[in-house]
C-alpha cells in the first residue's frame, strides 16, 4: 500500500490560484497523482467551513479521478479558514470516515486536525498539530493537546494497527533539523515538545523514516517558505512523519520525501508498506 502525506498550506490557493507558487504547488499535486498512491492526507487546506467548492472539487476530480475526497474544517469557535484536513482514497476502497474529539484545550477540537479512515484490519490516520506559536504562547496547551493525541492513538491501536501522518510540529532530535543549537527555544524544538514526542513513540509507535533510516542526515520535509535560502541551503526541519504502530514495523518497505522542486514550505512525504 502506498500512502503520502503533505501539508499543502491552502488547497484554495494550489487549486485555483495563478501566482508562482500556485502553479509551484500544482506541480507537486501532479507529482503526486502520478505516484497513483492508494491513500493522501493533507494538513492546512484552509477552506471554508462549508469545505470544497464546486470548483475545488472539479479540479480534483480531474487531477484524482479515481478518488473519493473527505475533508475537516475549522469551524466556529474557531477561527474560519483555519488549519483543516482532507483525505484523498481510492474508490475501491470504503474506509469509516470519523471526525474525532480528543478533549484539547482552547479551539483545537474545533479547527479540523484530525481525520480517521477506519479499514478492515488497520487504522489511518492524519493529524496537522497545533504550533506552539510566536513566542510560545500556545505552548502550554499544545503539550495538553500531544497527551489528548498520544491518549486517542492508544485508543485506536488496542483496536487495530495504526497508520498516522501529518505535520506533527515537532523536529524529534538534533538530526532533524539543519540547526540545532540556534532552535533549541523555537516552537517546535522545544524541550517540552520533543518529550512528548518521545512519550508518542514509546506508547507503541515506529517513526517510519527513522526506523529505515536511523542514522541519515540532512533529511527535512519543511524549509521556511519567507527565507528565500532556505532549501538552497537545505536549512531545513523533518517535522512531517508517517508513525506505525510497532507491530507494522517490518512491513515499511519505504518512508521517503518527495521532491517539491523550488517550492519552499512542506514536501510531501510517502510511505510504501506491506499490508
Amino acid at each position: 500500500m502506498k500512502l503520502i502525506s503533505w501539508n499543502i498550506d491552502s488547497i484554495n490557493a494550489a487549486l485555483t490560484g495563478t501566482s508562482t507558487r500556485a502553479e509551484e504547488t500544482r506541480s507537486v499535486l501532479h507529482k503526486i497523482a502520478d505516484r497513483h498512491p492508494d491513500v493522501i492526507a493533507i494538513q492546512e487546506t484552509k477552506l471554508s467551513k462549508n469545505g470544497p467548492t464546486k470548483k475545488h472539487l472539479a479540479v480534483l476530480a480531474e487531477l484524482f479521478p479515481d478518488y473519493q475526497v473527505a475533508w475537516r474544517s475549522s469551524v466556529e469557535p474557531a477561527r474560519k479558514g483555519y488549519a483543516g484536513t482532507m483525505y484523498l482514497y481510492l474508490k475501491k476502497y470504503e474506509p469509516t470516515i470519523t471526525y474525532p474529539q480528543i478533549g484539547a484545550p482552547e479551539t483545537m477540537d474545533d479547527e479540523g486536525r484530525i481525520i480517521t479512515l477506519e479499514f478492515p484490519d488497520f487504522f489511518v490516520t492524519e493529524v496537522y498539530t497545533p504550533n506552539s506559536g510566536s513566542g510560545l504562547k500556545r505552548l502550554a496547551d499544545r503539550q495538553v493537546w500531544d497527551d489528548c493525541y498520544r491518549e486517542y492513538l492508544q485508543e485506536l491501536d488496542q483496536q487495530k494497527p495504526v497508520i498516522a501522518s501529518g505535520d506533527f510540529n515537532v523536529a524529534h532530535e538534533p538530526i532533524d533539523l539543519a540547526h540545532p543549537e540556534n532552535n533549541h527555544h523555537s516552537a517546535g524544538f522545544t524541550d517540552e515538545e520533543r518529550e512528548h514526542f518521545t512519550k508518542l513513540l514509546a506508547a507503541g509507535f515506529t517513526d517510519s523514516f527513522r526506523h529505515l533510516n536511523p542514522e541519515k542526515t540532512g533529511a527535512y520535509s519543511w524549509w521556511a517558505q519567507r527565507v528565500i535560502t532556505s532549501k538552497q541551503n537545505n536549512s531545513g526541519w523533518r517535522i512531517d512523519y508517517w508513525l506505525v504502530s510497532d507491530r507494522l514495523a517490518d512491513k515499511i518497505k519505504n518512508s521517503i520525501m518527495i521532491d517539491s522542486g523550488e517550492r519552499r514550505d512542506h514536501t510531501p512525504i510517502e510511505l510504501d508498506i506491506e499490508l
